[in-house]
C-alpha cells in the first residue's frame, strides 16, 4: 500500500508497538461512512494483526489497566490503542464492535482482495485465517496511491482435501456457510472441550498459514468468547 510516505511510514510506526498492522486500503467516494461536519471518508486504512503479532501487547495491557477486568477487553484494548493515534493523524476510528457498525469485511474484501472460506472467515493466500482487523482510520481526504491491492489467489479454489469441512465435530461447517447454533451447543456440552482448549478444530486443520496460528492463550480466549 503506497501513499504520502511521510504519513503511511509515521502511522506504521506508531503502530507497531501494539503488534499492528496497516493491513490494506481503499478509496471511497459517497458510500464512504460519515465523518462528522457534514463530511464522508474520502480513504480508509485497514487496521489489523498477523497471527498473534498483537497479543503480548494486549495481555499486558489487560494486566495492567483499570479496564482489563471489563467484558469485551479485547475491544476495549483497540480503542484504548487506536483511539490515540487516529487523534494524532486527524483521522477518524471506527471499530467493528460499534455500532452503526461498518463493513468490515466488504472494506477487506475491496482492500485485499480476500474471499471467506467455508468459515466464514475471510482467508489470506499467507495468512491463512489467522488474522484479524481492529479498526478502520477514516480520512475526509483521498490519500495518493491508496487503493485496493490484490494480495494472491485464493486459497480454498486450490485445497483438494478440503479439511475445514470434515473436521467439525458439531457439523457446523456446511456448504451454505457456517452454522452458529451447532457450534455453541457443541461447546456447551462435555465433548465440546476439546474445541475450547486447542481452538477451533475445523479452523486448526486448514493448511494455509499453519506458521500463523494463534498461540494456545489466545485460540482459548476466543472459543471463551464463542461460548458465551
Amino acid at each position: 500500500m503506497s501513499g504520502p510516505p511521510s504519513l503511511i511510514d509515521d502511522i506504521r510506526a506508531a503502530l507497531s508497538p501494539h503488534g499492528l498492522f496497516l493491513r490494506g486500503s481503499l478509496h471511497l467516494d459517497s458510500d464512504g461512512p460519515d465523518i462528522g461536519s457534514d463530511q464522508r471518508a474520502r480513504t480508509i486504512l485497514l487496521i489489523g494483526h498477523e497471527g498473534s503479532s498483537h497479543w503480548s501487547a494486549f495481555r499486558h495491557w489487560q494486566a495492567t489497566s483499570p479496564d482489563g477486568d471489563l467484558p469485551d477487553p479485547l475491544d476495549r484494548w483497540s480503542k484504548a490503542a487506536l483511539t490515540p493515534i487516529a487523534q494524532q493523524f486527524d483521522a477518524t476510528a471506527f471499530f467493528p464492535s460499534d455500532p452503526p457498525f461498518q463493513p468490515f469485511q466488504q472494506w477487506a474484501m475491496r482492500a485485499e482482495g480476500l474471499k471467506a472460506s467455508p468459515l466464514g472467515i475471510l482467508i489470506h493466500p499467507r495468512l491463512g485465517l489467522w488474522h484479524g482487523y481492529r479498526a478502520a482510520l477514516a480520512f475526509a481526504d483521498p490519500l495518493d496511491g491508496a487503493g485496493a491491492v490484490e494480495v494472491g489467489p485464493f486459497p480454498c479454489d486450490a485445497c483438494q482435501d478440503k479439511p475445514c469441512l470434515r473436521t467439525c465435530p458439531a457439523s457446523a461447517i456446511l456448504p451454505e456457510g457456517f452454522q452458529y447454533q451447532p457450534c455453541r451447543s457443541h461447546l456447551a456440552r462435555a465433548e465440546g472441550v476439546a474445541c475450547l482448549e486447542q481452538g477451533c478444530l475445523a479452523r486448526n486443520a486448514c493448511p494455509v498459514g499453519a506458521e500463523y496460528r494463534y498461540t494456545h492463550d489466545q485460540l482459548r480466549f476466543h472459543m471463551a468468547a464463542l461460548k458465551r
